[in-house]
């Protein structure tokens, strides 16, 4: 990991800003601007992590391998199903639906039983996403199926 955003951190220090136009190379923010600061703030994170920094004086339980039929091994491949079919469905069905149906199943999978909750909070969640994405940041999402014309 640390060499990954060691790599990324190089390109977004010095590379991307050569192909900068003139104009743009007055701008107080450039387009490597975040890069930078994700590279470094990743690159210091985890020299922590490597140094033991974050560890406190306890023993931290680690995952067992001999125990695994202890742990909720099920809903995990449940929900890694459930991402692989959102993604497949993204298309043919559409953002709206998609998103919505993956919300209430995964929050019914994780045990999640208030249906009056579930439902406002997924459609509410999705049309939120939706129109930041659709209208604020101008990428095109297909809102609806496909067979709808849209």
């Amino acid at each position: 990991m640390l060499g990954i955003c060691l790599v990324y951190g190089y390109t977004a220090w010095f590379t991307m800003d050569a192909n900068l136009a003139p104009f743009m190379r007055r701008n107080p923010v450039w387009p490597s601007s975040f890069p930078k600061v994700l590279s470094t703030v990743s690159i210091l994170v985890l020299f922590f992590i490597l140094l033991g920094v974050e560890r406190s004086e306890q023993k931290e339980k680690d995952i067992d391998y001999r125990r695994l039929h202890e742990y909720h091994l099920g809903q995990a491949m449940v929900i890694l199903g459930l991402m692989i079919t959102y993604a497949l469905c993204l298309r043919p069905f559409g953002f709206l639906f998609s998103t919505t149906a993956f919300l209430i199943a995964g929050s019914f999978i994780l045990g999640e039983r208030k249906w009056h909750i579930m439902v406002p909070v997924s459609l509410t969640t999705t049309v939120l996403v939706w129109y930041l994405i659709q209208q604020i940041l101008g990428i095109y999402l297909r809102p609806l199926p496909g067979f709808s014309g849209s």
